[in-house]
């Protein structure tokens, strides 16, 4: 029972404060405390009392004293509590200890209730070996103590990462010594905490090292999180105009040494192809592809005969299934690439080199396999009939799009194929196809390192007659794939919301808007229409060096040659949902990498003058197309009446291509 005198302990902001009872009333207690000074607090704050009272008679300046001189003495006692050793002996228990009795085994003599405030003083500083409450005390295990030990470790290094971290970042943004590669020279804390930094700054909140990485850069002081990038090219882990999305999207480089030795050994075994029943020798058909200048890895080719009055036109595909297995960690790799990628400045191959650009690629003089489709075929356009099936072939000649430019006139089977791909293309047209002509801009590093722009005219006669005839070979595999009943990656889509034109009579501006308009492709297992080529049915099978899912189209039409099992209807769909994360990520990657270099070419050209075609009205601007680059970005409305296909002249005022920045004005 407390009284006026009763010595008594009580908790406050993480300290043990010793006081006497000054007044019981309403069960608060009127304390007086070992720093003189009165406080009030309810009986359930009271951590520790005994039956020892204090002379108040004396005066409050010597009470207070008396207490200070009390609590001394506990500390004292404190000291000699060996908590670890206590815990050696009653960890085994696993129970918990009252205060009395654990005082009995810190203090064996005749203890008091200063022996009791002892113990207590000590769990309460260190709660490493036991869990405490204000009378009892329960030791933890060997297991708990040593996931403490190293939660611990790991706070201190938390601590040593985000003070010494952000001094560091800080230190390195704030020096104005010119940039320069530091990354031979970073020390083994410095890589760690570039590391940190970087996880957080590609992946924000998805890092695992999110809040550790924020309490960096809080520490360093530097606000916007985007002058992490200036601090990695500061520290030469970047260059300034790194592509950080091969990072965000975890894009692999490299192919790892075990794909690499599947190639080379499917290679070995794959490389010396012998005719036989499954496949046709077809290497004495003259055979030419038409690529880019700058194409190593060659997956289609074309043949034309003419016999009597009609053509027999052939399609050939390098036959890629032939070298890379089902299931193999080649093909898993492939898998999980989906497609390669196209960049201003670099190409990532769905395969290794040594297939894509050599044992796959149909180069000139080299025997390959293929899947052959041969169209016969009337100068009007008009299909007689066709056939799928392996081959072997060796073309002849490798043409790039200006050459048949060149010679669509004067060479007479350039001449007929690009005659065919224009009667395919009408029928198409007739059947509904929604043509879409814009042109294209080519964006490229070239070999002495300087950006290049220049405009690609998608209608030229040696582009549209591969396009029209690629079409032609998809469309026919579609059909064939239907009707011998096996699934396949068929694609298709539906109307679109809207025509602004008919067949090719589309202004630019026409065109850039129907692309708006369009419905998004569907990906099935069963053949639909697709109404923005106006066909019955399609697959893409022209690129199985480039794109993992005419890969699969190859390997269904092999099935039916008698080249191992085909997929069923859930494998495919399967694939289908493989494919769909990485083929967004890949259309993400180079949509994104070749608009920044656009942009990276206009921070050249502040000042230039460009013709605009206005697109529609916003707030506050109009959103208007410069054709010469073909891209879009806001001009202020400035008080000017427009409206969509109006002519402006733009002047460029600011491009910033690492901020996605493109700012004109009306000139």
């Amino acid at each position: 029972m407390m009284a006026p005198g009763t010595i008594v302990e009580y908790i406050d902001k993480q300290k043990i404060i010793c006081a006497a009872v000054l007044e019981i009333k309403n069960q608060r207690l009127r304390l007086l405390t070992e720093n003189n000074r009165e406080v009030k607090l309810s009986f359930a704050r009271i951590a520790h009392k005994g039956r020892m009272r204090l002379d108040l008679a004396a005066g409050r300046d010597k009470a207070a004293e008396a207490l200070k001189e009390r609590a001394k003495q506990r500390r004292d006692l404190a000291e000699s509590v060996d908590i670890r050793e206590l815990w050696e002996i009653l960890h085994s228990e696993q129970e918990w200890i009252d205060l009395k009795t654990m005082t009995d085994f810190s203090f064996p003599d005749e203890p008091s209730e200063d022996h009791e405030s002892a113990v207590m003083r000590a769990f309460f500083s260190d709660k490493k070996y036991f869990k405490f409450r204000q009378d009892a005390f329960f030791p933890f295990t060997e297991d708990q103590l040593e996931q403490m030990d190293a939660q611990a470790r790991e706070e201190t290094r938390k601590k040593r990462i985000r003070e010494q971290g952000g001094d560091w970042l800080k230190k390195v943004l704030s020096d104005d010594t010119k940039e320069k590669n530091f990354s031979q020279t970073l020390s083994e804390e410095e890589q760690e905490y570039a590391d940190i930094l970087k996880s957080y700054y590609l992946f924000e909140k998805e890092s695992p090292h999110y809040e550790l990485g924020r309490a960096m850069v809080q520490q360093a002081g530097i606000g916007d999180i985007e002058n992490l990038f200036r601090f990695f090219v500061r520290i030469g882990i970047w260059t300034r105009d790194e592509n950080i999305d091969l990072y965000r999207y975890e894009i692999p480089m490299d192919f790892s040494e075990k794909v690499m030795k599947c190639t080379l050994d499917r290679v070995g075994t794959s490389g010396k192809i012998s005719c036989g029943n499954h496949r046709r020798d077809l290497t004495g058909l003259p055979l030419i592809t038409i690529d880019g200048q700058a194409t190593l890895d060659y997956d289609d080719a074309l043949s034309l005969e003419k016999r009597g009055g009609e053509y027999l036109l052939g399609v050939h595909i390098a036959d890629v299934s032939h070298f890379v297995e089902k299931d193999s960690p080649l093909d898993r790799e492939a898998v999980q690439r989906a497609s390669s990628i196209y960049m201003p400045d670099c190409k990532i191959p769905m395969l290794p080199p040594c297939l894509a650009e050599d044992h796959c690629s149909l180069k000139a003089g080299e025997v390959r396999p293929a899947t052959s489709t041969m169209i016969r075929i009337r100068p009007d356009g008009e299909i007689l009939d066709y056939e799928i099936f392996s081959s072997f072939i060796r073309v002849s000649a490798q043409l790039t799009y200006h050459e048949v430019n060149i010679m669509a006139e004067d060479d007479g089977d350039i001449s007929a194929l690009l005659h065919i791909a224009r009667q395919f293309r009408n029928q198409r047209l007739a059947n509904g196809a929604v043509q879409i002509s814009l042109p294209e801009i080519n964006v490229w590093i070239d070999d002495k390192g300087e950006l290049v722009v220049n405009r690609t005219n998608r209608e030229s006669p040696g582009r549209m007659l591969v396009a029209e005839l690629m079409i032609m070979a998809n469309w026919l595999k579609a059909r064939f794939l239907a009707e011998n009943g096996l699934p396949a990656i068929f694609r298709s889509q539906p109307a679109p919301r809207e025509r602004l034109y008919k067949e090719e009579e589309g202004s630019l501006f026409q065109n850039w808007m129907q692309r708006k308009l369009l419905s998004r492709f569907v990906l099935s297992t069963e053949p639909e229409p697709h109404s923005g080529l106006g066909l019955d049915a399609y697959v893409t099978g022209t690129s199985p060096i480039r794109k993992y899912s005419d890969l699969i189209t190859q390997r269904q039409l092999r099935a039916l040659f008698g080249f191992g099992k085909p997929y069923n209807s859930e494998d495919v769909q399967h694939t289908i949902h493989s494919l769909e994360q990485p083929m967004r990520h890949v259309s993400r990657i180079q949509n994104r990498r070749k608009h920044y270099w656009l942009l990276k070419y206009l921070e050249g050209k502040t000042g230039q003058k460009e013709e605009a075609i206005v697109l529609g009205k916003r707030k506050n601007s109009y959103q208007v197309l410069i054709p010469e680059y073909m891209v879009e970005c806001p001009v202020p409305a400035a008080g000017v009446k427009l409206k969509p296909e109006d002519i402006i002249r733009v002047i460029i005022q600011h491009a910033d291509a690492r901020k996605d920045i493109l700012t004109v004005f009306m000139g």
